[in-house]
């Protein structure tokens, strides 16, 4: 190997290892980071939809496809609905989880961690009656204005229900705690409704055999269920006349229109607008739920439910207007902000790893830069150790040599050794001249050591 090779070789390695002390520092500094701030989000995660046939389930089936490109298993847990939901996440049971309005309690749910990763949808409550039900109402004056018009009686009012065969879903859906609420309002006794609590499949059954008069879902219209009562003859839909009242009443209920046709044009159906009550369904998560989670689900909320619907129009949802609980900071930057830049760019491993480090990253650039000034010495006194540690038995040798205590000639074998070890010194040339000090003053030694010899 050419010498001068040798010599920038050389140098490079005592730089290394000069820098060696700082690049411990720094790399401990972003284990420890990197250990205390999890960045990397765990490959599974548990969302709790709703009963098979459901718009939760429905849903649910849609965000784990969205998440299955990023490397994340969405194991989708079936339940009742959202009082279901709500206890899962109480527990830790489920990471994430769909949410009616009215059914969260704000205070105790946000001391226990939950927040909201944004509003999705309007849930209308949809109350579906046979039509000969609407013949027996009481309003007998009503209905002979209408017969006289050549109108159908229909319901319109939860009074009219009175002595009505009712489903209200199972208690786990919360949908049987908001029809008690609106019955009270009311002043209806539930005792005076004939009300059972079978699943909404079953009692859509129910409905159509005439086994039941009328049945409350609480849903989505993407609902397979709630698109086929929509078509089914004989199977009417409540108009709620009293809709602004109830808005007033209870804040989680919204006044929502289903257009006159938007089920089907062609049938124009329905064949007039219909005013229903809704709740708004978000989106919960736990606290301790991975914010990069938080976050890839937050976002592909915008890609699920940001299209206009029978409710609503374009871009309407998500939102964080009409959220029950705090909304995450993940929720509020993918609904009202924009994405950082390099999540255009980057893989999600990547661009998650850089948002949640960049500050330590940054933290370290201004450690290092009073951390660079050790390098300097650090390389100098490496190099130059290398050549002042034989200094220590040169000395040695100089004052054995004063005191007159062992021959010369004896001395001189040290010296001789001393220079041996001198002379295989490698430094950059830039310390050329200290290895020559060092080589001079051995010369001088020897010389001295040399005058001392008796003569012969």
């Amino acid at each position: 190997m050419p010498k001068t090779l040798k010599l920038i070789l050389l140098s490079i390695r005592d730089l290394l290892v000069s820098i060696g002390p700082v690049a411990f520092i720094v790399v401990g500094l972003l284990v420890l980071a990197y250990w205390w701030l999890d960045p990397q989000p765990p490959k599974q995660v548990t969302l709790a939809t709703g009963p098979a046939g459901s718009a939760y389930a429905e849903f649910g089936k849609r965000y784990a496809a969205a998440l299955k490109p990023n490397g994340i298993d969405v194991i989708l847990k079936p339940t009742d609905g959202s009082l279901d939901n709500l206890d899962l996440l109480r527990k830790g049971e489920a990471d994430v989880a769909f949410v009616r309005g009215g059914s969260a309690d704000p205070t105790a749910d946000e001391d226990a961690g939950l927040t909201s990763l944004g509003a999705l949808f309007y849930e209308p409550l949809w109350v579906f009656y046979r039509s000969e039900v609407a013949q027996r109402i009481e309003h007998k004056k009503k209905k002979s204005e209408r017969m006289k018009n050549g109108e159908h009686a229909e319901l319109n009012a939860l009074v009219q229900l009175k002595g009505v065969k009712l489903n209200i879903d199972k208690p786990g859906s919360g949908v049987p705690q908001i029809v008690d609420q609106m019955l009270r309002a009311n002043h209806i006794d539930p005792q005076s409704i004939e009300l059972s609590h079978l699943e909404q499949t079953p009692a859509a059954e129910a409905l159509e055999a005439g086994l039941l008069d009328a049945i409350v879902l609480a849903s989505a219209p993407q609902s397979p269920l709630v698109q086929q009562l929509l078509r089914t003859p004989g199977i009417e839909l409540m108009n709620f006349e009293q809709a602004e009242a109830y808005v007033r009443r209870f804040s989680f209920l919204s006044d929502v229109t289903l257009p006159r046709g938007v089920v089907d044009l062609a049938s124009d159906l329905p064949p007039h607008d219909v005013t229903l009550l809704a709740t708004t369904t978000s989106l919960l998560s736990r606290e301790k739920t991975h914010p990069a989670l938080r976050q890839l689900f937050a976002q592909s909320a915008q890609a699920i439910h940001s299209s206009g619907g029978w409710f609503n129009r374009a871009r309407d949802f998500p939102n964080t207007k009409t959220s029950e609980l705090p909304v995450s900071p993940e929720g509020d930057r993918a609904i009202n902000g924009n994405p950082p830049f390099w999540q255009r760019y980057l893989p999600f491993w990547a661009s998650n790893l850089f948002e949640r480090m960049w500050l330590v990253l940054g933290g370290l650039v201004v450690l290092m830069l009073p951390l660079g000034r050790v390098v300097p010495p650090l390389y100098q006194f490496r190099v130059r150790s290398r050549v002042f540690r034989w200094y220590a038995q040169l000395r040695d040798i100089e004052q054995r040599a004063d005191s007159r205590a062992e021959a010369p000639e004896v001395l001189l074998s040290e010296l001789e050794s001393l220079e041996a070890n001198a002379n295989k010194i490698t430094v950059p040339l830039s310390y050329a001249n200290e290895l020559y000090e060092l080589r001079s003053n051995i010369y001088s030694t020897r010389r001295r050591l040399t005058a001392m010899k008796p003569a012969q």
